[in-house]
């Protein structure tokens, strides 16, 4: 059993601006501490069979100017790699609109690791998807993260864990309605979105991560 409510409030979420390669881009951004040094986590992220582990198995041509692909998942091409700081990719999947994901990595005065990451979309794009169908697809893209952010606890600390066989238990759905509830709340204090659109928009995410859950926070 893992303590959901404590896993997560430790990832801090905003929305935010943040300018893409291509131009004025909107973000998903989340933040949190891990108890392991830069190096271990920086290799986490960017070693293969390391990454493998919490993430997804990767292949590719895995150097600035080389592309990935993330197996079931997206890929794309390695923007920057400024070890152990920085990692740049485009993030594609399947045939969605191309987006671009930014990890940073800091080291805290007591030997721990402040991890952030940032999803960035087109503006133009975001805005649109956003006026026609309301918050909920960017609610489930945060909640894709918040599993992929507790997945590398899980590693980092050296506890077994295996997110497909995890993801259809109580637990699992449980975490996933939390996580949709708790980017909802971002959403809403960075867009002043209504309580009745938020509250539509984490139903409608809910229903894809735990759609037998009911919706509950």
């Amino acid at each position: 059993m893992i303590d959901i409510v404590s896993q997560i409030n430790a990832t801090h979420r905003e929305i935010g601006n943040q300018p893409l390669t291509t131009g004025e881009g909107r973000s998903l951004r989340l933040r949190r501490v891990y108890d392991a040094a830069i190096e271990d986590v920086w290799s986490a992220c960017t070693d293969p069979e390391r990454l493998g582990r919490w993430l997804g198995q990767v292949e590719g041509d895995l150097r600035v100017g080389g592309t990935f692909q993330l197996k079931d998942n997206a890929g794309g091409e390695i923007l920057r790699c400024e070890e152990p700081h920085l990692l740049k990719v485009t993030w594609v999947l399947g045939e969605g609109m191309p987006t671009e994901v930014e990890v940073r990595l800091t080291s805290d005065d007591n030997g721990r690791t402040v991890f952030e990451l940032e999803h960035a979309s087109p503006a133009q794009i975001v805005d649109e998807l956003v006026r026609t169908y309301g918050p909920g697809g960017t609610i489930g893209i945060g909640c894709g993260w918040d599993l992929a952010l507790l997945g590398l606890d899980f590693f980092l600390r050296g506890v077994e864990f295996d997110p497909a066989a995890w993801e259809d238990t109580p637990e699992a759905k449980e975490f996933a309605v939390r996580s949709c509830h708790a980017w909802g709340a971002a959403i809403q204090t960075a867009w002043g979105t209504s309580d009745d659109n938020i509250a539509a928009a984490i139903a409608f995410a809910v229903q894809h991560y735990a759609p037998e859950s009911g919706g509950e926070s």
